[in-house]
């Protein structure tokens, strides 16, 4: 009976979310034409400069360089972020705190809404904020990546310390061991392998959201692009873009050599890989106090802090007569591009996860090698390469850098938004469903392959069935994800409220953009709580 009900529960959540993302569609005004009158030109002229990017020594020789200050960025915004998330991740796991039920429950809420308010806020958002507040600084791009990713990790972090087993922390508690014992020698060792594990993975996202940064005036391989693009130079964009893919295919690789080292227990490559991420650390900050001359103590002149007090102060509407915040004209366009922008993530989603169905079954390595279907032939290798490798530019490319491109193509509007987001956030969700896949007991597919089942039949009854709730499960977090993003591709004209924030911040109208961030934050927060409902239900 309950088996029954908890598929009658699926199968009502899966259309729900087919109706919502149809819904989502109407917000398109499909009579208008969609695309610029030169749209299908340009988008031609980006497809055709994939073939030959622009391999002259000089744009190789600058986009080395880039490629280094986007890392340096990337490196020094993951060292800040990982000692908040160590501080509040273990204060929010609340293995210090006393054994007192209501104030050991009471503290780990407050830090895990400090943790929920760091990670909430987009890092293209906290960067604007701080070059506004601060002026065009490296620090500007370390401390927004520092920031949304420490309360990130340290949510993670806290997650992996509440979940530790028992009985290891029983047995070191019965010879006497301290609080900080118990944590130094009975939690950490046992969550050390996930933690670095995690921390890679967030390490290549900074990656790519250092190369965002070039949006606020600041260097890097994003910068390059931005340049290209502003010359309709796609040969270069391309050439940059594949350094990019790179850096995140090195690092992905690194990631995963480490994770199974670890779980091996091969001591002598992890040494290895910490004496390289030393490294890495030392030589980022190096470079950043000897040749970009950035000091962190420059941040705290009085100059600084008069500049920084003064925007602080705009931002709750001191000094104006009627901040947005508190009128009711400010507020009925706002939440109508709330709207849009809660649309703009549920299309996106939609067409994230339509694509991804339509080729996660062949980018299976158990499908390419015939293992699950029972039948090989070289074409399922050649078709497994291709979409991998779409993944791989797919999820490699930042939202706001495909963003960029589709603009040239689309009109204005949520539509190039959603389609930018779903752009990057296909190849990800591939990726993991088709990992999802290679993990199934293969002998119930193997069956329906034997029994001259068609690929779209074994999608359908014999790999969906089985996938169905994981799958869920990561289409409703990369929601999240994408909510979070929405406001970033609006920054070039994708509409919702990033277009509105970006126009807020140039005419210095502070008060509104404290309405805006408080509506985006309203949304984030929404998605949260839906996808965390889903999820229990898709289980």
């Amino acid at each position: 009976m309950k088996q029954s009900l908890r598929f009658q529960q699926k199968n009502l959540l899966t259309i729900i979310l087919v109706l919502v993302f149809l819904w989502s569609l109407h917000v398109i005004d499909w009579k208008e034409p969609l695309l610029h009158p030169g749209g299908g030109a340009t988008f031609l002229q980006i497809i055709e400069a994939i073939i030959h990017p622009d391999l002259s020594p000089e744009i190789l020789l600058l986009a080395l360089n880039s490629a280094w200050l986007t890392i340096t960025y990337a490196v020094a915004g993951m060292t800040i972020a990982i000692v908040i998330a160590v501080v509040f991740g273990v204060l929010a796991s609340g293995v210090l705190q006393s054994s007192q039920k209501p104030f050991s429950s009471l503290s780990k809420s407050f830090f895990r809404a400090i943790l929920g308010f760091l990670r909430a806020i987009h890092e293209l958002v906290w960067a604007l904020l701080f070059v506004a507040a601060f002026g065009l600084t490296p620090y500007s791009a370390i401390l927004a990546i520092a920031i949304p990713y420490g309360g990130i990790l340290g949510r993670i972090f806290a997650d992996m310390l509440s979940d530790v087993n028992n009985e290891p922390i029983q047995s070191l508690q019965s010879t006497g061991a301290s609080r900080w014992q118990l944590l130094f020698y009975g939690y950490i060792p046992l969550v050390k392998a996930n933690m670095i594990s995690y921390t890679m993975y967030r390490f290549e996202c900074a990656v790519r959201s250092s190369a965002v940064m070039s949006f606020v005036g600041l260097g890097g391989l994003g910068y390059q692009i931005q340049l290209s693009l502003d010359d309709l130079n796609y040969e270069e964009v391309w050439t940059f873009v594949l350094f990019l893919m790179a850096i995140v295919i090195v690092i992905d690789g690194w990631s995963s050599q480490w994770r199974s080292r670890l779980a091996k227990r091969s001591s002598r490559f992890s040494l290895l890989s910490f004496f390289i991420s030393f490294a890495l650390v030392v030589g980022s900050w190096m470079y950043l106090y000897v040749v970009e001359h950035a000091s962190l103590f420059t941040l705290f002149t009085d100059e600084n802090g008069q500049y920084a007090k003064k925007f602080f102060l705009s931002l709750l509407g001191v000094g104006e007569e009627s901040p947005a915040f508190f009128s009711a004209q400010s507020w009925l366009p706002i939440l109508q591009l709330t709207y849009d922008t809660l649309m703009m993530s549920i299309m996106a989603i939609g067409i994230a996860t339509i694509v991804m169905l339509i080729t996660v079954v062949p980018a299976a390595r158990n499908v390419a090698n015939g293992k699950l279907t029972m039948s090989r032939s070289p074409f399922h290798w050649v078709s497994f390469l291709l979409i991998r490798s779409s993944y791989i530019l797919s999820r490699a490319v930042p939202e706001l850098i495909w963003a960029m491109m589709i603009i040239f193509i689309f009109q204005p509007g949520i539509l190039p938004g959603a389609v930018a987001l779903a752009l990057h956030n296909f190849g990800i969700l591939g990726k993991l469903c088709a990992e999802v896949i290679e993990d199934l007991d293969e002998r119930p597919i193997r069956h329906l392959s034997s029994s001259g089942a068609s690929h779209a039949q074994i999608l359908l009854y014999g790999v969906l069935p089985s996938v169905l709730p994981k799958f869920l499960s990561f289409i409703l977090y990369r929601w999240e994800v994408i909510m979070r993003t929405t406001i970033v591709v609006g920054f070039v004209g994708a509409g919702g409220l990033g277009q509105q924030f970006k126009l807020s911040m140039s005419y210095f109208h502070y008060s509104d953009i404290t309405l805006i961030i408080f509506c985006y934050l309203l949304l984030v927060w929404l998605a949260d709580f839906l996808s965390e409902l889903s999820r229990k239900i898709a289980k």
